[in-house]
């Protein structure tokens, strides 16, 4: 996912680095546009997995401590890395999304 943000990103800048009509940063603006429109549908699946993860993460927490079991606390760990891991995906997810947004703003004013 992230080389495809990246992918993208290096795209649109190129296209703002060059001179375009304003037909022509139209189409990279509605093509932008529905860029942003996948990823944000994407930032959401990945919000809601990243919740019920780390509500898994504490009711396991909850339950080794109330039941002193070894696997229980193994798994306390195991959630807590998968946590861990959605969070820094989310994370970049979400920093390259805001990227995007930028981009738009300056292709709107662009296409002026």
């Amino acid at each position: 996912m992230w080389e495809y943000l990246r992918r993208h990103e290096a795209w649109v800048r190129k296209c703002i680095s060059e001179e375009n009509t304003p037909e022509r940063t139209a189409e990279i603006l509605a093509t932008h546009d529905e860029m942003i429109s996948r990823m944000q549908h994407e930032r959401l699946i990945h919000l809601i997995v990243t919740m019920f993860i780390a509500l898994f993460a504490l009711l396991s927490v909850g339950f080794a401590v109330i039941s002193h079991e070894l696997f229980a606390f193994a798994l306390c760990l195991l959630l807590l890395g998968l946590v861990s891991a959605y969070l820094v995906h989310y994370f970049r997810l979400e920093n390259g999304v805001q990227r995007w947004y930028h981009l738009a703003d300056e292709l709107r004013r662009r296409r002026r």
